[in-house]
């Protein structure tokens, strides 16, 4: 009997023991559990963040990315800027030297023309005295001495003082006619500004004299005529001036 109730007690006893352990292993358990489900969470909460905090990342590559493929565009267009306004500075340059080099072919045509037409100045002005003595010679003989005689002369009668000098004036006459052809030729004209009001760029003046009933400062009388060669004075007219009595 007593080795009955030892028996009941044992198996009493072992089964508190294993009710306890069930009850502890199962405390355990549902302990992991939480732990490994808190630690799933920590760890989904964690690959979010790294997720959210990749996002931006990912974001700022692109950008990056997108900036690495515009910047070299960028770069060509600012080259091509600045080549143009390389060549627009130099066909402004350009076109400063054609328009140089166009007024330079214009004076220097101008110079040769006026080389070529003032060229004789010199020789037309040393030349105007000999028209001068020829124009006095001229001068010099009266009309009258040139009135050929009213009798038709004998051929075979000699010439006559009268006849030779009107033969001279003749020759001396058609010299200074043709040396005036000549320097029309060359463009070297005459001109008397006899009447004229006085001109201190083409006339020089000898005397004044003043003329009642004449307005002063004109012409009185050109003892030597003026010339030109194209419009500048070769030489001025020697000329006489009516003085003003008003003062």
């Amino acid at each position: 009997m007593f080795n009955t109730q030892a028996a009941q007690a044992f198996r009493s006893c072992t089964g508190a023991l294993s009710s306890r352990t069930l009850a502890r292993t199962s405390v355990n358990v549902a302990g992991r559990r939480a732990a490994l489900a808190m630690r799933s969470r920590h760890y989904s909460d964690k690959a979010q963040s790294s997720d959210e905090s990749k996002k931006p990342e990912e974001n700022s590559e692109e950008q990056e990315k997108d900036e690495v493929e515009v910047s070299p565009e960028t770069t060509l267009l600012h080259k091509l800027k600045a080549e143009e306004t390389k060549v627009a500075d130099c066909m402004s340059r350009l076109r400063y030297l054609q328009a140089d080099f166009l007024n330079l072919q214009r004076n220097a045509a101008r110079e040769k023309e006026q080389a070529r037409d003032f060229a004789i100045s010199r020789f037309a002005g040393d030349l105007l005295e000999t028209v001068d003595v020829l124009s006095m010679a001229l001068k010099s003989v009266p009309k009258s001495a040139l009135t050929p005689p009213s009798e038709s002369p004998d051929a075979t009668a000699e010439k006559t003082p009268a006849t030779h000098l009107r033969e001279l004036y003749e020759g001396v006459e058609a010299t200074h006619r043709l040396l005036l052809h000549t320097l029309f030729k060359h463009h070297v004209k005459p001109f008397d500004p006899t009447g004229e009001a006085f001109d201190p760029n083409k006339h020089e003046a000898l005397y004044q004299v003043p003329i009642p009933g004449k307005e002063p400062g004109t012409v009185l009388e050109c003892q030597k005529v003026g010339y030109t060669i194209k419009d500048r004075v070769l030489r001025a007219a020697q000329v006489g001036v009516v003085q003003d009595t008003s003062s």
